[in-house]
């Protein structure tokens, strides 16, 4: 294993050494606020989520504290998504792969600081959301390029991308047309997490076990193709339901 794939393995290892110490505290303690709000889902669940967030509420103090304006952590995450496409295309997967989980922490920490000081707006959760698509595509673009000549990879890069942004898509448009459905498998965090660690855990498993390099991290990005798929499809269906009903003579 290369040293930074090392550090990298070192770092993950450290954070993960958290959860027992968060399992401890988090007896005496109510869950997050905000996670509560947010439908749960199979992949993350919410105790997952409220550990998260214990862990980055230093940081959010802080940033609080500095004043930082929400809008510098959305274009925080664009930079952290061209520079994630940068080193994939480089073929750096552990660099790669903090960068996709810090524009993660990006995403989280711009609402919250919102929230917190009273500074939310429709152009806020506009940008939010719309930066956020730039980010996974500049993400994505450079997977596609670290995976060219592989039919699968280049493959997987072109449905993860575009199950990111249907997924998205049919919640704005439904909400466009007073439909809020957020539900289904494979949404933001979801997508940002599994990529995350494929990216991270794949050259240790080619060190490790064998595997082709890259192996693991093609089957990831292809999962996360399929289940967007499935969670664009799963709203799609839901919303439409939803409008039928409150159209004149819907059931």
């Amino acid at each position: 294993m290369t040293r930074s794939t090392i550090i990298a393995l070192v770092a993950a290892a450290l954070l993960a050494a958290t959860m027992p110490v968060y399992a401890l505290v988090a007896q005496a303690r109510p869950g997050d606020p905000d996670v509560a709000r947010r439908p749960r889902t199979a992949l993350l669940g919410r105790w997952v989520r409220d550990w998260f967030m214990w862990v980055i509420a230093p940081l959010e103090r802080l940033f609080i504290a500095l004043r930082v304006p929400p809008i510098a952590f959305n274009w925080a995450g664009v930079g952290c998504g061209i520079a994630a496409g940068v080193f994939y295309a480089r073929d750096d997967l552990p660099a790669a792969a903090w960068l996709v989980l810090l524009g993660g922490a990006a995403d989280t920490f711009d609402g919250r600081i919102a929230r917190a000081r009273g500074v939310t707006s429709t152009a806020g959760a506009f940008l939010d959301s719309t930066l956020d698509r730039f980010a996974e595509t500049f993400t994505y673009a450079g997977l596609a390029v670290w995976a060219r000549g592989s039919v699968l990879g280049e493959l997987s890069a072109v449905l993860a991308l575009g199950g990111s942004l249907l997924v998205s898509y049919a919640r704005a448009r439904g909400e466009g047309l007073g439909v809020h459905y957020p539900g289904g498998l494979m949404q933001r965090a979801e997508r940002l997490v599994l990529l995350g660690l494929a990216s991270l855990l794949d050259p240790a498993a080619a060190a490790l076990l064998g595997w082709p390099h890259g192996r693991l991290l093609i089957v990831v990005v292809a999962f996360i193709g399929v289940a967007s798929l499935a969670t664009a499809l799963q709203r799609t269906i839901a919303i439409a339901r939803a409008l039928d009903r409150e159209a004149p003579g819907g059931r």
